[in-house]
């Protein structure tokens, strides 16, 4: 289901009802009141005058939901966008139950539905966090770190990952963490940002030898390694179907009551 799409036709048909009854609808009921006034001697009671201009219920819906309605797309398609994090891959970077925001102008306008981008005000830099569109499947959104750029040649093997034929620096954190049994926790700088990932000593994991990303295209891996399905299965994701920049998580609920305790920025 698409929420946005959904979101813009409510908008819509709210949006023409109330327009409907400003230009055509209203000015009826006061000409049928003035009417009704003008034939009676006595005038109308408040009652009788209240039920003359009474809005049909369909009206006074759309008046009610119309600004609602309108902020709320204009927000999540131009501003910020909340998203929940389904699945481990991003550990220890973001948890199962995570609530995020998104920066949905950090890579430019984009109009709903559509996706177009009508202003271009940055591209995605290696290191962040970004929100895309699954290239097969438009409709599932996924979010992983952005690790190479259009024109960079990638190569990762033996869960080291190479750019421009350097290895991308990282020291060990941990062996044991308690958060992750059997994993490795290691500290990764990825251009500018340094940021945490794991590693399973025993997962072969999958090699990819020196690729380059083409242009308008970008390669991401997940911070749990050896537990993301990223580009090095299915390879680059397409300017187009990026979303935006994760740059918070808000609030975090695992099935019980929701908590507030874990609320950071994302890097």
């Amino acid at each position: 289901m698409d929420f946005s799409l959904l979101l813009v036709v409510a908008v819509a048909v709210t949006g023409v009802i109330w327009l409907l009854d400003i230009v055509w609808l209203r000015p009826a009921r006061r000409q049928k009141l003035a009417a009704v006034e003008a034939g009676t001697t006595e005038g109308l009671d408040e009652t009788s005058r209240e039920r003359a201009m009474k809005e049909p219920w369909p009206i006074d819906y759309a008046r009610s939901f119309f600004p609602v309605l309108l902020v709320v797309l204009l927000l999540r398609s131009f501003l910020v966008e909340p998203f929940q994090i389904p699945s481990g891959s991003m550990r220890p970077t973001l948890e199962v139950g995570d609530f995020i925001l998104v920066n949905k102008y950090a890579y430019g306008l984009r109009l709903p539905v559509t996706h177009t981008r009508i202003l271009e005000l940055g591209e995605p830099e290696r290191g962040d966090v970004m929100v895309f569109r699954f290239p097969s499947e438009p409709s599932v959104n996924f979010i992983k770190r952005v690790v190479a750029l259009p024109g960079d040649i990638v190569r990762y093997e033996d869960k080291q990952l190479y750019i421009n034929g350097e290895p991308v620096p990282k020291h060990l954190l941990d062996q044991a963490p308690s958060a992750a049994p059997g994993e490795w926790l290691l500290e990764e700088q990825l251009g500018e940002v340094s940021h945490r990932i794991y590693n399973n000593p025993r997962d072969p994991g999958p090699r990819v030898r020196e690729i380059v990303v083409p242009d308008g295209h970008y390669f991401t891996m997940g911070d749990n390694r050896d537990h993301s399905n990223d580009s090095r299965y299915w390879g680059f994701v397409p300017e187009e179907n990026v979303v935006g920049r994760a740059f918070a998580v808000w609030m975090h609920w695992d099935g019980g009551l929701p908590s507030f305790t874990q609320v950071r920025r994302i890097h």
